[in-house]
């Protein structure tokens, strides 16, 4: 037995020898092929269907690559977070806990073990806010953000792992303090300047990873530039120079259209929707008849309501629905229809979350029982489109005295205010605002805020630091009024920017 013994044991070994590298290849890997960069990048366009064909097809190849696994979390993100289907969400969301366990079984040597699983947080995250789940969704950008930061520690060249740490950063520095409660459960501190140029650095770097992830990092660098930054016209510009394909890929044609609405600028949202590639394949998003109903109705085109009913009808979701509602009631309002009207307005009451400042504004007006001044409307409409000089034609021959309530005489001072911001008249656009501050500051309607927050952007743009942030601290000194959350965060990203 024993003089078999090494002989036994060298055909053992030998025998390892030869099936290791079958038993190495058995073994949960991370490979980012070049299949899996082309069904991220279908994805990333939002063509999710040829995307989960190459994903299905990289799976059968190669069963032991989580990286397909990794990325069917971007459908299920994407799918989720546009569309809001309830029922969807119940079939797809215990993905999550097995897609974290399916990541664990990678190489804890490869920078993808730590990255993929703080996306898939990161993703939910955002998922879960949108189904109203905002204490689970705490955790899990708390989740994201510690594995993010490690990440970076132990991989400083990774830079997709600066997009996201980067990423939530900026947000973490600005979160208001209706959601202070979350600031303190992620026991982190947000640093915006740092968290942009972060981004930034991934924008400019030309290494492999950094080119694969250009979009996305783009997607995140431009929102939060708009939102947190305040620099609309340099977010506009990057459009432009960098040529993004708001064509082909619906991605940057949501976000060029829904930053373009947000900035006054309605008929080019208009224009990027309808040049939109109308060919099949692409994720079908009732938020398009969304974004069409608001650029409709800005300009106050009768068939606004033929977008937003579709939208109300389509949409399974609960964000945005009632402001969605509210719109359509103003369409049928001003066009004499106040028994569609009406009826739109009782089902603000009934439809829909407010979690969104939108919505829980539409929700107050529709138990108000109070319909708003149709001259004031108008105006508001046009200007919210960017189409100024309609809207300050609307309000030719007003004056403050033509109008009774207290909230009509302070918005048609504010709304003097945004017409003149538009059409780049500073000097009479601050001395409306002081004017809206004066006679808003006991009122629960927001204009007081809005017009102190848009006074200290004005100020910003001359240089006069000081002047601005007073303007911002009297926007977030002004208490219960609408849009308080959102109100604060931009006030508090000015004080930010103009103390660095």
């Amino acid at each position: 037995m024993n003089s078999g013994t090494p002989s036994n044991w060298g055909l053992l070994i030998g025998g390892l020898l030869l099936l290791s590298p079958l038993w190495s290849k058995a073994q949960k890997h991370f490979d980012l092929n070049a299949h899996c960069q082309e069904a991220y990048q279908e994805i990333i366009q939002l063509r999710l269907e040829a995307g989960q064909k190459i994903l299905d097809a990289e799976k059968k190849r190669d069963p032991s690559n989580l990286i397909p696994l990794f990325l069917e979390n971007y459908i299920d993100f994407f799918t989720l977070f546009f569309n809001e289907d309830p029922a969807e969400y119940q079939v797809r969301k215990d993905m999550l806990d097995r897609r974290i366990q399916w990541m664990c079984e990678g190489p804890e040597s490869s920078p993808f073990y730590l990255f993929t699983r703080s996306v898939i947080h990161f993703q939910w995250a955002a998922i879960k806010i949108k189904f109203g789940d905002n204490w689970d969704a705490g955790w899990e950008f708390r989740r994201s953000f510690l594995q993010s930061k490690e990440l970076l520690r132990k991989f400083p060249d990774f830079t997709p792992a600066l997009m996201l740490t980067g990423a939530m950063q900026v947000v973490a520095g600005t979160i208001p303090d209706g959601y202070k409660w979350l600031s303190g459960l992620l026991g982190i501190k947000g640093n915006i300047r740092e968290g942009m140029g972060r981004l930034q650095g991934v924008l400019a770097a030309n290494d492999d990873m950094s080119q694969l992830y250009r979009k996305e990092a783009t997607f995140y660098f431009l929102y939060l530039k708009f939102y947190i930054e305040n620099k609309h016209e340099e977010v506009f510009r990057f459009i432009k120079q960098n040529a993004l394909d708001v064509e082909h890929n619906y991605l940057f044609a949501y976000l060029a259209a829904n930053l373009s609405i947000n900035n006054q600028q309605a008929a080019y949202a208009e224009q990027v929707m309808r040049r939109r590639n109308g060919g099949a394949g692409y994720l079908d998003m009732p938020v398009w008849d969304l974004e069409m109903g608001y650029v409709r109705l800005y300009h106050l085109e009768a068939d606004a309501h033929v977008y937003l009913e579709r939208f109300v009808r389509d949409f399974k979701g609960k964000f945005y629905l009632k402001d969605a509602l509210q719109k359509l009631s103003w369409s049928y309002y001003l066009n004499g229809d106040m028994a569609r009207a009406s009826a739109c307005r009782e089902q603000v009451i009934l439809k829909g979350g407010a979690e969104s400042d939108a919505d829980k504004q539409a929700l107050k007006e529709a138990k108000s029982g109070e319909w708003p001044d149709k001259v004031l409307l108008r105006a508001r409409l046009l200007c919210d489109g960017g189409y100024y000089g309609e809207a300050l034609q609307s309000l030719q021959g007003k004056g403050e005295s033509d109008f009774r309530l207290p909230e009509d005489k302070c918005e048609f001072a504010y709304r003097q205010g945004r017409i003149y911001d538009g059409l780049g008249r500073g000097n009479e656009a601050i001395s409306a605002y002081q004017a809206t501050i004066r006679m808003g500051e006991g009122l629960r309607a927001y204009f007081a805020a809005r017009a102190a927050l848009q006074a200290g952007y004005l100020c910003e743009q001359k240089g006069d630091r000081a002047g601005a942030i007073s303007y911002f601290e009297k926007c977030l000194s002004l208490k219960d009024h609408d849009y308080k959350n959102s109100l604060d965060q931009k006030a508090k990203a000015g004080i930010g920017r103009c103390r660095e």
